[in-house]
């Protein structure tokens, strides 16, 4: 079977008849008493799968390879071990009978640094971990990591209870250790006594696991315990979470959609996990008609397990759920809890559940790079001819008495100022649409003002910096007046009981044809959640580019893609914390931070709500250094990348692996902090110590020697080179496309001097070269400038010339595949066409149907591989831009 299946055979037993005809049960792994297995340690172990490699330390329980350890020598990068890891998984873990697939943790370590991550090669380096203490303190060396992680009954307690095996995605989850010491913190409260208590993890910190872990443990572990409810405080969470809930364990849980379904869980005595809102939690326990039915677990052990515990728990909900459940414990996850200095209410989170059982703070998820830090910048002075105006400052007005700071802030000019500004640099701040943005801001008659400023201005600009905007709110009676709440504590969805205010309702109504009219829906507020649930799944997958919200989306809404937040809306503690957090979460290289873009002075409200909810150490840890200090260090690696090759042709003269993977190294981290540094809005190569066109030289040297490996056969002498990683994606850009292809070649094709032209040519060829993509197309290019651009008449037949030859030029793509394979033309065509539409690679057994003549079984395999590339290259050229 699959490592997802083997994962689940090594839980399971097997049933073996024995000669006599009597039943005998076979356990691969003791789960229920995890020190009680046979261990043993191997090292040097060679396989051979498709080719053959030799593993370094091999931990065996029961005599199956459970824990794979990778050294490296010291001062080597730990990726190159994980990237080692996953050329196995595709050469060899599969070889013989594949036992290498049972394996459920992998190690790696250079002495210095050690990680671990679960047996799932679909994922990145991002999901590699360090081990800590049960104060997140990193344990990094070896030889302690080994001690504290890979004692044999330890390393069977993470095997036996820590390892998530999610249905969904047919992949197993190995849990942080954070994640680790929560649970356990729980279970322990329950064991010892009737307490609650609650956690403290960061926002994006994987709750939801940590969660759905704890209830399974204690729902399986304790027979006492009648039922383990777990409860969301919103309804916009309760689809996701129990999506998510089923994610880690088909059918686990069942979202009720109304009370009657919750009541008949609560009946179930078989039914001992739920998941449900807290809504539907007081209508249950509310209503004596409905306490009648479950009466029976008044005085039984409930555990109840709140996602978000510092909303509504904090009112009537939580005392009727004492009131009536004698017996329950309850148990509280939070990113940011309410204390004295930012509750609203009176109550904190220590008044209703008592202890804080773990802490994982916001310091600690980015030290560990589990989620990212923040860029922020505060945009106080707008580009206006008179400087004397009142608007000119507005951070400098807030401190003026006497001025009416809200007309001032909610004035149309200041208002189509920001606007302005936003589309200015919208494509700066999502790497040219590589990510996506929402802005907050301080209540409805703001947001629709602020609306029709971006239709009109949007509507302005040349399609290709035309952004997809969208807003949502809810149109209580009260939205007017309490929008810029500061906290986003209230509930934000209309019941059928609330008010409602018919001008934000039709302005709402508008807002959602015109969404309509962009993608082809058909909602109305009588459909509202139905269409939040559009927009937030829009979001996620970037078809919106800005939102424009209030509160909403502003907590509980994780999408990875987003990376922007623009803030015109007065935000304090665990508000302003939820708020920016929505940025943060881990993408890829090209994600260095979230960016925060503030129109107010919230300096002093940002810096309060870190004091709160970070440490001594939390501004230099959430805070990307500004502009000014990542230039110098930019400055600095360009110095050294110098003293390696002084310039990009020196590149060409590295004789050695050693020499190459030196200027790679120095090259990337170069890459990395230009990352960083062009999301920020004075960037500009003029300010840095190299010209925008010798950073780009050195770039196509780099991509050379990335080729130049890739291009090597498998069978080929292993390299140093082969597992480094280049981070292609900080070289992808969405800047150099079609459109900007063609721009160029009317350009060149409007210059009159043929030394010029000599000169632009030369140009336009170096920016193919400097990206990955447009490196295949460049040949190309190339023929159409010296053979075809000389006879078009002028600069407004380019495009369509242009376009006639890269049709050509496909046809003959086409035809050439066909001929060297003996390939109906016609069929090819009809197969590259399904390609193209379903984005999934052909089948080998339907390339083989194409030929002619079918090949004997040992010839297929290299012949359905060669079709295969020539498609794939296909695209590359012809299709992706």
């Amino acid at each position: 079977g699959t490592r997802f299946e083997k994962a689940k055979t090594l839980r399971d037993r097997f049933h073996l008849k024995r000669d006599d005809e009597s039943d005998f049960y076979v356990r691969f792994f003791n789960t229920d008493q995890w020190c009680q297995n046979e261990y043993q340690v191997t090292h040097q172990v060679s396989q051979i799968g498709k080719y053959p490699n030799r593993y370094d330390v091999t931990l065996l329980i029961n005599g199956l390879p459970l824990v794979q350890i990778e050294l490296k020598r010291r001062g080597v990068e730990l990726k190159e071990a994980f990237n080692q890891i996953q050329r196995y998984h595709k050469h060899s873990f599969a070889g013989r009978f594949g036992l290498y697939e049972y394996v459920q943790i992998f190690v790696i370590s250079n002495g210095v640094n050690t990680k671990y991550f679960a047996n799932n090669p679909k994922q990145s380096f991002a999901q590699t971990f360090y081990w800590t203490d049960a104060r997140n303190r990193k344990i990094t060396k070896l030889a302690d990591f080994a001690n504290a992680f890979l004692e044999k009954c330890y390393i069977s307690k993470m095997i036996a209870k820590y390892i998530v095996l999610a249905e969904a995605t047919k992949t197993p989850m190995v849990l942080r250790p954070y994640q680790y010491y929560a649970v356990e913190a729980i279970i322990n409260r329950v064991k010892e006594s009737r307490k609650n208590g609650y956690i403290w993890h960061t926002t994006g910190s994987g709750k939801t696991l940590t969660s759905f872990k704890t209830s399974q443990i204690l729902s399986q572990e304790f027979s006492e315990i009648k039922k383990v409810m777990f409860v969301v405080d919103r309804r916009d969470l309760d689809i996701q979470t129990t999506k998510e809930f089923n994610s880690f364990s088909a059918g686990s849980v069942d979202g009720t959609e109304n009370t009657r379904a919750l009541l008949k869980q609560l009946k179930d005595p078989n039914t001992k996990l739920i998941v449900t809102t807290v809504q539907k939690l007081d209508i249950a326990i509310g209503r004596k008609s409905y306490l009648k039915q479950i009466e029976y677990l008044q005085n039984e052990k409930i555990i109840i397990i709140f996602d978000e515990c510092h909303r509504s728990q904090f009112g009537k909900t939580h005392k009727n759920i004492c009131q009536f459940f004698k017996n329950a414990q309850l148990f509280g996850f939070t990113g940011t809890p309410i204390f004295a200095q930012n509750n609203v209410g009176g109550v904190t989170t220590a008044d209703v559940f008592d202890k804080c059982l773990h802490k994982y703070i916001i310091t600690d998820a980015i030290s560990d790079n589990n989620v990212l830090g923040f860029a922020v910048e505060y945009v106080g002075r707008y580009k206006q001819k008179d400087p004397q105006n009142v608007e000119a400052d507005i951070e400098a007005d807030l401190e003026v008495p006497g001025i009416d700071i809200k007309e001032v802030l909610e004035s149309e000019k200041r208002l189509g100022k920001i606007v302005e500004y936003i589309l200015e640099h919208f494509r700066l701040k999502t790497k040219y649409g590589a990510f996506n943005a929402i802005f907050a801001v301080s209540n409805i008659k703001v947001l629709k003002k602020y609306y029709k400023i971006f239709k009109d201005q949007n509507n302005k600009l040349p399609e290709s910096k035309k952004i997809k905007i969208a807003t949502i709110f809810t149109y209580q009676a009260n939205e007017e007046d309490n929008g810029d709440i500061e906290i986003l504590d209230k509930d934000i969805f209309v019941d059928k009981d609330d008010k409602i205010n018919q001008h934000s309702r039709d302005a709402l109504e508008d807002c959602i044809t015109d969404y309509n009219k962009m993608f082809g829906t058909n909602f109305s507020t009588d459909k509202f959640y139905e269409y939040y649930k559009d927009v937030q799944k829009r979001v996620k997958n970037k078809e919106i580019d800005l939102l424009l919200v209030v509160n909403m989306f502003l907590t509980g809404f994780d999408s990875p893609a987003l990376n922007t937040l623009f803030v015109d809306k007065n935000l304090r503690y665990h508000g302003l914390i939820q708020a920016y957090s929505r940025t943060n979460r881990l993408y890829n290289d090209t994600k260095p931070h979230g960016n925060i873009v503030v129109f107010r002075n919230l300096k002093k409200a940002t810096d309060e709500a870190l004091e709160l909810f970070g440490d001594e150490n939390a501004k230099e840890i959430v805070f990307k250094e500004p502009y000014e200090k990542q230039k110098e260090k930019f400055n600095q690696q360009v110095a050294e990348l110098r003293e390696i090759t002084p310039n990009s042709e020196a590149v060409n003269k590295l004789k050695s692996e050693e020499e190459q993977e030196q200027f790679i190294k120095s090259f990337r981290e170069l890459l990395r902090i230009k990352s960083s540094l062009e999301t920020f809005s004075e960037f500009n190569f003029s300010d840095l110590d190299i010209s925008e066109q010798e950073f780009y030289d050195y770039q196509s040297k780099y991509l050379d020697l990335y080729e130049q490996r890739k291009g090597q056969g498998e069978n080929e002498k292993a390299s140093i080179l082969d597992d480094i990683d280049f981070s292609l994606e900080l070289i992808r850009t969405d800047l150099v496309n079609y459109d900007y292809i063609i721009k160029l070649l009317i350009g060149l094709k409007e210059v009159t001097s043929e030394k010029l032209r000599q000169e632009k040519t030369e140009a336009i060829l170096k920016v193919l070269d400097r990206d990955i993509k447009l490196r295949k197309k460049k040949d190309l290019i190339k023929k159409f400038i010296e053979e075809n651009l000389p006879a078009v008449k002028n600069g407004n037949e380019v495009e369509d010339e242009f376009d006639r030859y890269w049709s050509e030029e496909q046809e003959n793509f086409v035809s050439k595949i066909a001929e060297q394979e003996g390939i109906d033309k016609q069929k090819l065509e009809k197969m590259i066409s399904q390609y193209l539409y379903s984005e999934k690679m052909p089948l080998g057994d339907e390339i083989i149907n194409l030929l002619p003549q079918k090949p004997r079984l040992l010839e297929r395999k290299p012949i359905i591989k060669r079709i295969k590339e020539k498609l794939h290259s296909f695209v590359e050229i012809f299709v992706e831009w």
